[in-house]
């Protein structure tokens, strides 16, 4: 390992990420950063695609009979929030923390990666191919994000996720599942007791939502969980029995459990009627017994089961998704990412690799 080679990427990597964050890049709106991106390929003479404000390349010794994997994290931040003390957008370094609006979820995986990626690009006979994936909307698992480009990218075999995970294994994930219900009822007067009151029969089917357990539990993720977090009559009236009552159910899902079998359950036990939002963003989970996961645990790395979802969730193939920096700072005021932990994502990420190259 060439450790002249490695410091200059680190220090690329560092000053990438400070325009990525002086770069205002919500999710649908990550054009200036996807320009960044591309013009930082162009400046290593390595040519690369956009679709949408996905960004993508592949290494120089690309074989479509070598197995691919994939480099991918995402450009777009959520917006900053009102607590912020200092500008989003001014990258600001103090007592060994970058600042700034994405500098934490994902920027700092983002540029370990891109710095690993151009480690590997030369590589003259790779064992695996190495594709790297910028990709958009992944704060808000918009359609135009990884699943767009991923049609793309030829056959991945298999990927690694950047996501802040202070460089431990998430090698499961829950699913998501957030679900519309309506109760219905009959309109009256409730001074003379008319009508049949909806707001009663939703009350009953949260009752039911708050005391249902699945029954399977995993040992990464825990037991599948529903939590009912919105409820609305639209009815302005004080007097008038609501005929409508509508309430949100945010599912999540443990790998033991498909979709299916979830709505199933609710179709036995609610009398409301129902339906979801999405099935796209499922629950995964990479094999321990995967290489990937064996050259992290050689390296001393845990492995756990992550709450949050990901872009993994859209991946068909298995992904690890593992990166530096704390998940606890994202979307947080003044988010920030120790520079030292850049210097060791990369470095992680390259031995993490050794053995595929």
């Amino acid at each position: 390992m060439n450790n002249t080679s490695i410091e200059s990427l680190q220090a690329e990597a560092i000053a990438l990420l400070k325009e990525l964050i002086a770069t205002p890049s919500f999710s649908k709106e990550e054009n200036d950063t996807a320009d960044l991106l591309c013009a930082f390929f162009a400046r290593h003479e390595i040519p690369f695609a956009r679709v949408g404000n996905n960004i993508y390349a592949r290494n120089k010794n690309y074989h479509s009979s070598r197995k691919s994997i994939l480099l991918n994290s995402h450009h777009d931040t959520v917006r900053p929030n009102k607590a912020y003390s200092m500008d989003p957008f001014t990258p600001t370094v103090k007592d060994g923390k970058l600042f700034g609006l994405g500098s934490n979820d994902a920027g700092g995986c983002l540029v370990s990666l891109a710095a690993v990626f151009l480690f590997y690009y030369n590589h003259e006979d790779p064992k695996h191919n190495i594709v790297f994936a910028a990709s958009a909307e992944e704060e808000i698992s918009g359609v135009n994000g990884i699943e767009l480009v991923l049609p793309y990218l030829g056959q991945i075999d298999f990927g690694i996720v950047g996501e802040p995970t202070k460089l431990d294994m998430a090698v499961a994930e829950r699913g998501l599942m957030v679900i519309d219900c309506v109760a219905s009822g009959r309109p009256g007067h409730a001074a003379r007791n008319e009508g049949e009151n909806a707001l009663y029969k939703a009350i009953e089917d949260i009752e039911w939502v708050r005391n249902f357990r699945f029954e399977k539990r995993s040992e990464l993720l825990g037991e599948t969980r529903m939590s009912v977090t919105v409820i609305d009559t639209e009815n302005k009236q004080h007097n008038v029995v609501p005929a409508q009552c509508k309430y949100v159910i945010d599912v999540r899902v443990n790998e033991l459990y498909s979709f299916e079998e979830i709505l199933d359950a609710l179709k036995k036990n609610l009398k409301s009627s129902f339906k979801p939002r999405t099935t796209r963003m499922k629950s995964t989970s990479i094999p321990l017994d995967h290489p990937l996961v064996k050259s992290g645990v050689q390296l001393g790395k845990n492995y756990y089961g992550s709450p949050t979802t990901s872009d993994k969730a859209l991946m068909p193939f298995p992904a690890l998704k593992m990166g530096p920096g704390d998940s606890a700072r994202s979307h947080t005021a003044d988010e920030y990412i120790y520079i030292e932990e850049i210097r060791e994502g990369i470095v992680t990420y390259i031995k993490l690799l050794e053995e595929f190259i």
